[in-house]
């Protein structure tokens, strides 16, 4: 929800202090591919997102551990992954979050979130693995990058950014 900015000459009244507390909400993101071909879908994959918007500042934490009916889609390297926002963004920037990848039990890397549209954003790895061992693919997050993605492994990260 929206905050409604503060106006000179406002009183201060209980109702107007719940209009000026962000208030966080549950949200489930869309998830495409930068082609459209081989779109994912989370299954029965563990959601648990929320965002809170305070004027035009949008925080937002993102955990999704995906399950044995999740589908990574099928577009390999080049169809790379998009995750819907749960609001609007102001314009496409390239850094409004840090993220954990983790691929396997002992496998972990770093991503940036970027905008690739004011509604979109993508994951760039930018880390090799936690353990040493070199990233299979790297680049932005897909189907195959940093590896290949199975039932419990997860995404995890926080977000912040201007609303439209």
């Amino acid at each position: 929800m929206p905050i409604t900015p503060w106006q000179a000459g406002q009183r201060i009244t209980a109702g107007r202090m719940n209009l000026i507390t962000p208030v966080w909400s549950s949200w489930t993101p869309d998830w495409e591919t930068s082609t459209g071909a081989g779109t994912p879908s989370l299954g029965n994959a563990t959601v648990d997102c929320e965002y809170c918007q305070t004027g035009d500042l949008v925080v937002a934490r993102f955990e999704i551990t995906f399950g044995s009916s999740t589908s990574f889609g099928g577009g390999g390297t080049t169809d790379n992954w998009r995750f819907g926002l749960p609001v609007t963004a102001a314009a496409t920037v390239n850094a409004i979050g840090h993220f954990g990848l983790d691929t396997s039990a002992t496998t972990r890397v770093y991503a940036r979130a970027r905008l690739a549209t004011t509604s979109l954003f993508e994951l760039d790895i930018s880390t090799g693995r936690v353990d040493g061992a070199g990233v299979t693919n790297n680049g932005l997050v897909d189907a195959l990058s940093p590896e290949t993605w199975g039932s419990g492994d997860g995404i995890r990260g926080t977000l912040q950014y201007r609303a439209a």
